[in-house]
């Protein structure tokens, strides 16, 4: 699966494009799935019920926007499957960890690891990783079909310093472009998110100004820009807004045909959010540690092709639940069976010593 610059561009050398009935069907399926979560949101939200409670219906979740196209898929396949229901509310990881605590659902999803304070407040939860994606760069720039992106300029668009897309830092790394002389709105999560997370994480790693001044999380003090909630709202405020850019899950910028950016590696290689360029990102994890906490932004330059901002997602489940048999069940398939259905939205399939770590975080419950 490909991430293209933009709707009508060529692809760049090394990224095969199915043909454009494909790539439509593609984006159908994922507007499908979108579409497939709307009732398990509009449930989740309206629920005041706990645990005992949910037990009656199946299972309860909330998190994640990220991961929710995936989620649609592997709710449809498993109530198949097993008959046991399953609702998911995509409401941001922040709010998901919030939930979990709370026991007000069976699991919480986050793209973010849990923090020692987030897991100490949780009392016993495990975080299991279940997906592996990225989180895209999307803009909307009339007229140009390209662009690549450093993290140097990234953090400075999103202080503010960097306002027009005709500044000089742009221009360097797309020699030939033509870039129009337009102010650059970037937009951020308002609400508590995993894409949040990996994006400001990376940031931080790229620039020292930013990790001394903004530092990374969930939810941080953006000082520039227009915030927006979800995934969902973020996509819809880049596509209306001429001269926008934010931080995307890739599948959403698939569903949007937003164009994705190119961001340059420690290899010094632009690439993009594709499945292989993920795949080189997770392929630097050799070990997991007790905890299943795993960051691969920016991964050395070892990893020759990788995409800067890749990042594993995470159900957040208690030891001991109450529905801790569908809960295995459910994560069981998730991490197995459903990791069919990831090429298409943009997740790559777990490397293999995550896939045992999770296994056994699984069996552990």
């Amino acid at each position: 699966m490909c991430v293209i610059p933009a709707p009508d561009a060529m692809p760049r050398p090394g990224c095969t494009l199915a043909p454009a009935r494909h790539e439509t069907s593609r984006k159908e399926s994922l507007l499908k799935s979108i579409r497939l979560l709307g009732v398990a949101v509009a449930a989740v939200l309206v629920m005041a019920v706990g645990v005992a409670n949910a037990s009656a219906a199946g299972l309860t979740g909330a998190g994640s926007t990220l991961v929710a196209p995936l989620m649609a898929n592997w709710i449809n396949g498993f109530e198949i499957k097993e008959g046991i229901a399953v609702k998911y509310g995509a409401v941001g990881s922040g709010t998901g960890i919030a939930q979990i605590t709370a026991r007000t659902v069976d699991f919480g999803a986050s793209d973010a690891p849990l923090t020692p304070e987030q897991a100490a407040a949780c009392n016993g939860c495990v975080q299991i990783p279940w997906a592996l994606s990225a989180t895209g760069i999307g803009f909307n720039l009339p007229g140009v079909k390209k662009l690549n992106l450093t993290g140097s300029i990234l953090a400075g668009i999103y202080f503010g310093k960097i306002t027009s897309w005709s500044d000089p830092k742009i221009k360097k790394a797309n020699p030939g472009v033509k870039l129009p002389n337009l102010a650059i709105t970037p937009v951020f999560r308002s609400d508590g998110s995993g894409d949040t997370y990996a994006f400001t994480n990376y940031l931080s790693k790229v620039s020292k100004a930013w990790k001394n001044e903004v530092g990374y999380a969930t939810s941080v003090g953006f000082s520039h820009g227009v915030g927006a909630k979800g995934n969902a709202g973020v996509t819809s405020t880049v596509v209306k807004t001429p001269g926008a850019i934010g931080y995307i899950s890739a599948s959403y910028l698939i569903a949007a045909g937003l164009g994705a950016a190119a961001i340059k590696n420690e290899a010094g290689n632009y690439e993009f959010p594709n499945l292989k360029n993920i795949e080189s990102a997770a392929s630097v994890v050799k070990s997991v540690p007790a905890s299943n906490a795993l960051s691969i932004v920016n991964p050395p330059k070892k990893a020759t092709i990788a995409y800067p901002i890749s990042t594993f997602t995470y159900a957040i489940v208690p030891h001991n639940a109450p529905q801790k048999g569908f809960l295995q069940q459910f994560l069981t398939y998730a991490v197995t069976i459903g990791q069919k259905y990831g090429a298409a939205l943009d997740f790559a399939p777990l490397p293999k010593v995550v896939l045992s770590a999770a296994k056994s975080s699984i069996a552990s419950l």
